[in-house]
């Protein structure tokens, strides 16, 4: 099966880390932050009644996100910098799909060579003084659906499309006739891998080129 729009998650598929749930163990509300990343990831909760929630809760400040961005980098899954060359050099289009924070992870799509335009995540916006300000709630990202909606964004033609994560959010993009590959290399999420149409176990991404290539 061969696809021409690649999509990765970012956190727990791009990079081993949540990135959400690093800035919060950063300013010292880690608990309370990864039982609600941990609910919205199962489908326990829609995504938009904890996005604003666990900003309000962390505050993350410029200098917050320089850190997790460079924290995205040394946690880069294994065979996804090859998996990302696999897919260019035969002209696929490759695209970051997340509920993440922009600005924390363009620098690991620069590393991985996906442009900036190609990236597509929640905006976070600073004070004059670098401190936290707020986030883009327009973002269809910061809200149940919002996968399936870029889906539709970034593909007018209908062209085989696949979407390869690990949590919920990933799989509705089936709601916009994209492929979903659930993967468990970093955490194994039941809900995900009953419901994806392919599942991969392996630590490293490149088991993911069998199926896409």
């Amino acid at each position: 099966m061969s696809f021409d729009i690649i999509c990765f998650d970012c956190d727990s598929t791009l990079s081993a880390i949540e990135g959400i749930d690093e800035l919060a163990n950063r300013a010292g509300v880690g608990a309370e932050v990864v039982a609600l990343t941990t609910a919205a990831m199962n489908g326990e909760v829609p995504l938009e009644e904890v996005y604003a929630q666990r900003l309000t809760i962390i505050k993350p400040d410029q200098a917050a996100i320089e850190w997790v961005s460079a924290l995205y980098i040394q946690h880069v899954v294994s065979g996804a910098l090859d998996v990302v060359q696999a897919l260019q050099a035969q002209s696929k289009s490759v695209h970051i799909i997340s509920g993440g924070l922009r600005q924390a992870i363009l620098p690991l799509a620069e590393y991985l060579g996906v442009p900036a335009a190609q990236v597509h995540a929640v905006d976070i916006f600073f004070n004059a003084d670098g401190s936290y300000q707020g986030f883009d709630t327009a973002s269809p990202l910061a809200k149940t659906g919002g996968k399936a909606d870029i889906c539709r964004q970034i593909n007018p033609t209908q062209a085989r499309l696949v979407v390869i994560g690990d949590g919920q959010t990933d799989l509705e993009a089936q709601q916009a006739g994209a492929t979903v590959i659930g993967f468990g290399g970093v955490v194994a999420r039941p809900a995900v891998q009953a419901r994806a149409d392919f599942y991969v176990h392996e630590a490293s991404l490149l088991a993911v080129l069998d199926i896409i290539m």
